[in-house]
């Protein structure tokens, strides 16, 4: 005669009721490890109030052994609401990634989460703003944004857009001053001895007006009006290359350059270099955003500097602010000061 088994008792380790290889666990397999009932252990992972301490800490050391992970989805349907904010980017910005870490330690002070849809060739805006309104995020950040205006995001849908100014949304505007950080630039070029300073345009890019207005500005603040000159261009650095080589082609070089953000400085950066052009020796060149890239040793680029973890905060701000307000109020323009970060790019005038 064989041996009977010894029985275990329910949820001691190697229990046939627990989450077996391969399966999610679920609340029920906590509860069992627990020795606790399936409610007691709802109440422990909702942090609400009833179990004991005791009770707490059996079943939170359980969920971890187990490598519980709350359903936030079944969370959200059962509570009516996501406690997530969108936020919709493009995959081809730096600056946006950037903006995203940002985000995120924004979020988590206020006790929301975050849920991303990316802006790429193939995910136009539209589908990138639908994929969060079908993940039910309470409200949308747009970052950099050129169509996204045009949707219809209903009535009790809150929208901030970080990166134009009030007069280029119809939503809540988080952005930096762009004309200033464009006057910061040249007024440091022009410090160096610099007056035939170039722009390239950011072309219909969120920002690249405000940056152009105040490129103009200060070229005839300093009495170089004549010698102003703005080159066709976006915020890429197939834009920026493409500015060089013009550039290269046309005679004598400008002895500055004020691109319009740093992806497009950097382009314009590697095709003078490229083409034996000293940088800054020979041509000065400044960014704009101090993105991740301007940092790189190789790169040290001088910039215009945007306040990432201020844009963020603000932006999450004003997203919460709607949703405890109802969506209340006139849209809201919140501004920031740039401030010029200067690197090895820039330099006397030749």
């Amino acid at each position: 005669m064989s041996t009977p088994k010894a029985s275990r008792p329910p949820g001691s380790k190697g229990d046939p009721s627990e989450a077996g290889a391969g399966r999610r666990p679920i609340l029920l397999d906590v509860a069992r490890r627990a020795g606790v009932s399936r409610a007691t252990a709802s109440l422990v992972i909702r942090d609400a109030a009833g179990p004991s301490a005791e009770s707490r800490e059996r079943v939170l050391r359980a969920a971890a052994e187990l490598g519980y992970r709350a359903d936030q989805a079944a969370r959200s349907l059962r509570r009516r609401n996501s406690r997530l904010i969108g936020v919709m980017f493009s995959v081809e910005e730096p600056f946006h990634a950037d903006l995203i870490k940002s985000i995120y330690a924004a979020t988590e002070e206020v006790g929301y989460d975050v849920a991303l849809s990316a802006v790429a060739p193939s995910h136009d805006e539209r589908r990138a703003v639908e994929a969060l309104i079908a993940s039910r995020c309470e409200a949308v950040i747009l970052i950099g944004a050129r169509e996204a205006c045009t949707i219809d995001f209903g009535t009790r849908l809150p929208v901030v857009e970080i990166g134009r100014p009030p007069n280029e949304t119809v939503f809540d505007a988080v952005h930096t001053a762009d004309d200033e950080g464009a006057r910061l630039a040249v007024d440091h070029l022009v410090s160096l001895g610099h007056q035939e300073i170039v722009h390239i345009d950011g072309g219909e890019q969120p920002g690249a007006a405000a940056r152009r207005a105040g490129y103009l500005d200060a070229m005839r603040g300093h009495g170089l009006e004549s010698r102003a000159r703005v080159l066709p261009g976006d915020y890429t650095e197939l834009s920026g290359s493409g500015a060089a080589r013009a550039l290269l082609a046309g005679g004598e070089l400008p002895t500055a350059v004020v691109a319009g953000n740093d992806q497009c400085a950097i382009g314009l950066l590697v095709e003078l270099r490229r083409a034996g052009v000293d940088v800054p020796g020979r041509v000065s060149v400044v960014g704009y955003d101090d993105s991740s890239l301007a940092r790189l040793a190789h790169i040290d680029l001088t910039t215009v500097r945007q306040d990432t973890e201020q844009l963020a905060r603000l932006a999450v701000q004003a997203a919460v602010a709607r949703l405890d307000a109802g969506l209340e109020g006139e849209t809201r323009d919140f501004s920031l000061a740039p401030h010029l970060v200067i690197r090895g790019s820039t330099g006397p005038a030749r």
